[in-house]
């Protein structure tokens, strides 16, 4: 999210807190060993706007754990006082690291926080790389949990790869979190706020894409077709297909705000958040739910 769409949100969500306290489509041609899915929306969660509004994962362990997940509301002083002042869409390995990513407004670098399986957490920080963008809006960690990957706001024609902190023995909070590799992705995609693995070579991705001009549709829900899975001993290409436009249902006009996305692999359930606009991201923002089909 760039600074003066995190301020107008920031904005908003000051005044509830105030308030609290008083009272399927393609451009690129299709790779024959892959098929796009179906998302077909099955029933929807009020989406908390302080605590419930950029992001979410769901937690395989600890058995039984809820979902988790990210707001401004959500952000500890200790961190925040710090400079990282906007957290994103997490992701939580299937061993139970639930990881962070934050960003500030000025300087070279991103955090990701980690709380590992025994709830202790630590910090990872990135040096940014030249031309690398500045925010960080999510992450999303591999199924065999090595590798992790995060994207820029904008028109990007790619996603990072670094090595999954706290989880990949080449990483440390003493040392910079370096690029492993990169996934080249055949079709430009833009403000992307979240992607998920749904198995070892897809990703499911929420775009908050304003324009509508790269593949006919705002604010699309995404596939992205991995050529392999990701890893730290070269790039990958990914192939993009926009499945279907996200629902923009609400009570008030002007501009909705895609947020983060989930999917639960036991299930079988999609999850996105949408943020209505206006007044009404108190009101009627959602978690909106699809099943595959």
């Amino acid at each position: 999210m760039p600074a003066s769409a995190r301020q107008r949100c920031h904005a908003v969500l000051a005044g509830l807190v105030t308030l609290a306290t008083a009272s399927v489509v393609s451009l690129a041609a299709p790779l024959p060993a892959s098929a796009a899915d179906t998302w077909t929306e099955t029933g929807s969660d009020r989406a908390r706007p302080l605590d419930e509004s950029q992001g979410l994962t769901s937690v395989e362990v600890p058995a039984n754990s809820p979902n988790r997940y990210t707001g401004i509301g959500t952000i500890p002083l200790s961190v925040s006082s710090r400079g990282w002042n906007h957290v994103g869409d997490p992701d939580a390995s299937y061993n139970g690291y639930y990881i962070e990513p934050y960003q500030q407004d000025s300087g070279n670098s991103k955090m990701y926080r980690v709380q590992a399986p025994d709830g202790t957490w630590s910090e990872y920080v990135h040096t940014l790389s030249p031309g690398e963008a500045l925010n960080n809006s999510w992450d999303a960690i591999s199924p065999d949990g090595q590798w992790m990957l995060s994207g820029e706001w904008g028109t990007m024609n790619r996603l990072l790869v670094f090595p999954t902190p706290g989880v990949n023995p080449g990483t440390s909070p003493s040392a910079n979190l370096p690029q492993a590799s990169t996934v080249n992705l055949d079709h430009a995609v833009r403000d992307v706020q979240g992607c998920d693995f749904s198995g070892p070579t897809t990703l499911l991705c929420s775009s908050d894409d304003p324009d509508g001009s790269l593949f006919g549709m705002t604010k699309p829900l995404l596939q992205i077709d991995l050529s392999a899975p990701p890893s730290g001993s070269g790039d990958v290409t990914g192939h993009v297909t926009a499945l279907r436009q996200l629902p923009l249902r609400s009570g008030c006009s002007g501009t909705f705000e895609v947020e983060g996305i989930d999917y639960d692999r036991r299930t079988g359930t999609l999850r996105v958040i949408v943020m209505s606009p206006g007044f009404c991201i108190l009101t009627d923002s959602k978690t909106y739910k699809f099943s595959r089909g």
